[in-house]
């Protein structure tokens, strides 16, 4: 816990460990990069992490090291961040400003939603507030 980049520092939240602003983020800035090993997508069935993000139609990032400061970002069904792939890296960046001690958060994505949050239930602040 503490791990921080600078603009973001790991933190415990309401659901487990997350990833907050350390001070007040612009609109539109690049927040972190989310890193990992570069795997072939037909590779994919052989890790059995949730850590995997798709890049491309060929490859995935295997974001399950713990030096992927990003993989400590919640999904939320209503995000301050949003991710991009930018020159083949892929980047999570402030959809809106964020303040400091924020939570950061983005959309997983439909099928990450469906196969994994879904069947629990989605617990970010949207669907289940305090």
């Amino acid at each position: 816990m503490g791990k921080t980049n600078g603009i973001a520092e790991v933190k415990r939240s309401k659901i487990g460990l997350g990833l907050f602003a350390v001070s007040d983020i612009s609109k539109e800035t690049k927040i972190i990069q989310y890193t990992g090993k570069r795997i072939r997508n037909d590779e994919t069935e052989k890790h059995t992490g949730r850590y995997l993000f798709k890049l491309d139609d060929k490859y995935t990032i295997d974001g399950r090291s713990r030096g992927n400061t990003a993989r400590y970002i919640n999904h939320s069904c209503r995000p301050n961040a949003y991710t991009e792939v930018i020159k083949g890296k892929i980047w999570i960046i402030a959809k809106r400003r964020i303040k400091a001690s924020e939570e950061i958060t983005y959309h997983y994505g439909k099928d990450y939603f469906n196969q994994f949050i879904k069947p629990k239930g989605c617990r970010c602040a949207k669907c289940k507030p305090e």
